[in-house]
């Protein structure tokens, strides 16, 4: 008998989803207390491309992660709770000491906020397994046969040089094999400099073909002479629809490859209580999406629900209005959910967050 995740039976989609990245331990004080003040912390598992595998899967995506942990209880907790929600983890890799000498899985400690103090993060990631681990000799083209879509984010390659050499091959093996290619960049600045996150991300632009964010890229309104600036100089964080349109249209002059390009924007209103609203280019055409206001039980993977919420909504062919609503309500809604993911098996209940129906469901 074949073994399957039930949830398939009730998606529309084809797609068979990838993607790669790191998962980390989450150690975080209860009670929105703050670290130096902690005796105790909750630990869960997350990292930005897992949180994403494990939303689609939640939602009925057929959704496989590729990562590389030690081969302890660490490592093999983090693969348990990926595959306790359906993520297909058979390409992971279980590494010795002698392939990750620190032997160790990232961690990265979260310090909620709450009213006007905002939420902190602590990251403990360097010689993490994927770090250490050699790709070299690794082949990347077998690993990404018989998927459709591969979601890579600009945190990894932050890690290292072999991350950085990693994602190139997966952006050029995918590209050879006609794979949707999604890209966020998804700037750290604790791990790398914006320069470098510039240059980098900006290499990995003619591969893409769904943009999530606008930064860090070079965008430079004249590739022979920089000292003339880049068309994203001056933009403000919350632009209006005009000023998101330009930026859009330059990036899809430059990169005709672009299929998609979206991006959530925030109003921080309180450590507490945020905003956000999103603008998407599409087929020409640039929507905003509905704006929504909420109360913050945990931040941490909202842009990651923006991400998973586009993505899932593109497989299953939405129309424009309906992706980018879709996409800013499972943002809004994550912001309802403890733990890194966006853990809601309903995608009903976006729908309705969607179209702001609050009501309760009996």
């Amino acid at each position: 008998m074949d073994h399957a995740n039930p949830l398939w039976k009730e998606n529309r989609s084809s797609h068979k989803f990838i993607t790669i990245g790191e998962i980390m331990l989450r150690l975080t004080p209860p009670n929105y207390e703050k670290i130096r003040m902690a005796s105790s912390f909750e630990a869960s598992y997350g990292g930005s491309e897992a949180n994403i595998a494990l939303a689609l899967a939640n939602l009925g995506i057929d959704s496989t992660f590729f990562t590389v942990v030690p081969n302890n209880s660490l490592g093999k907790s983090a693969v348990r709770l990926l595959r306790s929600n359906d993520v297909h983890c058979t390409p992971v890799i279980l590494s010795t000491p002698e392939e990750t000498p620190s032997h160790r899985l990232g961690t990265y400690y979260l310090e909620t906020g709450y009213g006007i103090r905002a939420s902190k993060v602590i990251y403990d990631r360097r010689h993490s397994a994927i770090t250490e681990y050699d790709f070299s000799n690794y082949d990347f083209g077998r690993l990404l046969e018989g998927f459709t879509w591969l979601h890579l984010s600009g945190i990894t390659p932050a890690l290292g040089n072999n991350c950085r050499e990693m994602i190139l091959k997966c952006l050029k093996a995918a590209r050879e094999q006609e794979i949707t290619i999604s890209f966020d960049g998804n700037f750290r600045s604790t791990l790398w400099t914006w320069e470098e996150a510039r240059e980098f991300c900006t290499q990995c632009l003619p591969y893409v073909d769904v943009l999530f964010g606008i930064e860090p890229y070079h965008l430079w309104k004249d590739e022979e002479d920089h000292s003339k600036g880049d068309w994203k100089d001056g933009l403000p964080l919350q632009p209006d629809f005009m000023q998101q349109d330009e930026i859009f249209c330059r990036f899809t002059e430059k990169y005709p490859n672009l299929k998609c390009i979206a991006r959530h924007v925030r109003y921080a209103h309180s450590g507490s209580e945020n905003s956000l609203k999103a603008y998407m280019w599409y087929e020409g055409h640039t929507y905003e999406s509905r704006l929504f206001t909420f109360n913050i039980l945990d931040r941490v993977g909202g842009g990651d629900a923006f991400a998973s919420g586009l993505i899932y909504a593109m497989m299953n062919q939405n129309k424009p209005m309906d992706m980018v609503n879709f996409a800013v309500a499972s943002s809004a809604l994550k912001h309802t959910i403890r733990g890194d993911a966006n853990i809601t098996d309903d995608a009903a209940a976006i729908r309705n967050l969607m179209n702001m129906n609050y009501d309760i469901k009996r």
